[in-house]
């Protein structure tokens, strides 16, 4: 089972891929990084995207609560975020602990695959091991 590392470079492995993050949503902290982020800073790319990953998680009428038990699927599967020359994902990961980490990819519009990439994210958060 492939770690945070392993991970980041199946990811940058995809068509199109310009850079990804493992992030914790909670802390805003890049817990690995490979290639380029998004306008240039890994930490801001973490923080600004944890702050989305927050608002999408504890959204009430977007993501009503399932319950609350531990290991359950989180109630967003993913973020998609299109901008004039890229895709944006977040793909929640599911641990058996909190479940507050996501994989962050950034994908160059013209040359990126979003259906191949968005199949594959969840792929890999489903295969990925942390710590």
């Amino acid at each position: 089972m492939p770690g945070i590392d392993e991970s980041l470079l199946e990811a940058m492995r995809l068509p199109g891929a310009r850079g990804a993050l493992v992030v914790d949503w909670i802390s805003g902290l890049a817990l690995g990084a490979v290639g380029e982020a998004p306008g240039g800073d890994v930490e801001a790319t973490a923080a600004e995207t944890a702050e989305l990953a927050r608002l999408a998680m504890e959204s009430g009428a977007l993501a009503p609560a399932l319950g609350g038990g531990q290991g359950e699927d989180p109630p967003v599967e993913d973020l998609i975020l299109t901008t004039a020359d890229a895709f944006h994902l977040l793909r929640f990961v599911v641990t058996p602990f909190d479940s507050t980490v996501f994989l962050f990819l950034s994908l160059d519009r013209a040359d990126g695959n979003l259906a191949l990439a968005r199949i594959r994210l969840a792929e890999m958060a489903d295969r990925m091991v942390l710590g």
